[in-house]
């Protein structure tokens, strides 16, 4: 296999990476100076080019700063040059990338660090944010004030995702343990003996699913099974979650575990099903490796297909090329972009 392209960002671990949906060749990489925990924070705009020998490498063609840590990112579904970026002031910030400097819209509404955000791919002006605060807003970006806000979990949200599938369905992960399916054509809240919707409010989910014992940091919907996910946690475990007997409307827990793949070391913290293949999963864990997994259950070719380990440090963020089948970027603490074709 040849060598990964990378790209050195000093002084900036990364906390996220995103393919362009409308450029084949375009990356955007979001990192904090001090590894998140106190400092700015910077969006860096990557093409791969070719390199050589004609093999790829990867060119930073201009960074934006921000004042405080950046968690987050997606590109516009609606727009080539715009992406929101998830703040740790709980702020949300829209960027051009075709001008220089100050982003060109703010959200503050979150009391607590911006973990996650993520844009709808078929409602085209939406994007969903998940915060510290334990709550989920959703957002048009030519509308000042959030359009709805959920209070998912009583914790911390780690990452809030729009179904692929439904454009009303947002999936939920958190510190207690859950993964969460809220249908936001009926936002309502839950009831019951341990609820109290006056003092202590938290929006009822269609499903609960008891994904772990430890925090659960990452999920994903499977791009082409409609009610799969795929969680990711601190216990080391990634699963694979069956949800289809969900009927909207109801509250319920369940979900049936499909499938466990152990092998990281350390927490899981980001993974993403292949936009290719319905069996294909990448992950990125704490342990410095980013590993690739075949999730069919009992399939003729084992689970663990590769592991890349050139990382020095926690490797925070995995994305699939939506254009180039098979292409993979990895980003970590290390402040090193890889992208790679295992």
């Amino acid at each position: 296999m040849n060598p990964p392209a990378v790209l050195q960002t000093p002084g900036f671990a990364h906390y996220s990476i995103a393919w362009s949906p409308f450029y084949s060749s375009r990356l955007a990489l979001a990192s904090s100076a001090n590894f998140g925990l106190v400092g700015n924070g910077r969006l860096h705009v990557v093409s791969l080019v070719p390199g050589p020998g004609g093999l790829p490498s990867l060119q930073l063609d201009k960074f934006f700063e921000s004042q405080d840590g950046l968690y987050d990112l997606a590109w516009s579904e609606v727009h080539e040059n715009h992406l929101v970026t998830a703040s740790g002031d709980g702020s949300i910030r829209l960027w051009d990338v075709m001008l220089d400097n100050l982003a060109i819209g703010v959200w503050q509404e979150h009391t607590k660090e911006v973990f996650s955000i993520d844009w709808s791919n078929i409602q085209k002006d939406t994007f969903a944010s998940s915060s510290w605060d334990g709550t989920v807003k959703i957002w048009k970006p030519d509308i000042p004030r959030s359009i709805l806000t959920l209070q998912a979990h009583q914790s911390c949200v780690y990452q809030a995702l729009f179904s692929p599938h439904q454009p009303d369905l947002v999936s939920t992960c958190s510190t207690d343990g859950t993964l969460k399916l809220f249908d936001l054509r009926s936002p309502a809240y839950a009831t019951g003996p341990n609820a109290n919707s006056f003092t202590n409010p938290l929006s009822a989910a269609v499903l609960t699913v008891p994904a772990s014992t430890s925090e659960v940091l990452t999920l994903d919907w499977n791009k082409y099974r409609p009610m799969v996910l795929a969680s990711g946690s601190v216990d080391r475990m990634v699963k694979v979650w069956d949800c289809r007997m969900v009927k909207m409307g109801d509250s319920q827990v369940g979900g049936v575990c499909e499938s466990s793949l152990p092998g990281h070391e350390y927490a899981v913290r980001k993974l993403q099903w292949s936009p290719h293949k319905a069996d294909l999963l990448a992950t990125a864990s704490y342990d410095m490796t980013c590993r690739i997994w075949n999730t069919t259950p009992m399939g003729p070719q084992p689970p663990l297909r590769y592991i890349h380990d050139a990382h020095t440090e926690f490797v925070v963020g995995c994305a699939w090329s939506l254009y180039d089948e098979g292409l993979l970027a990895t980003c970590s603490w290390d402040s090193r972009l890889n992208v790679i074709r295992p």
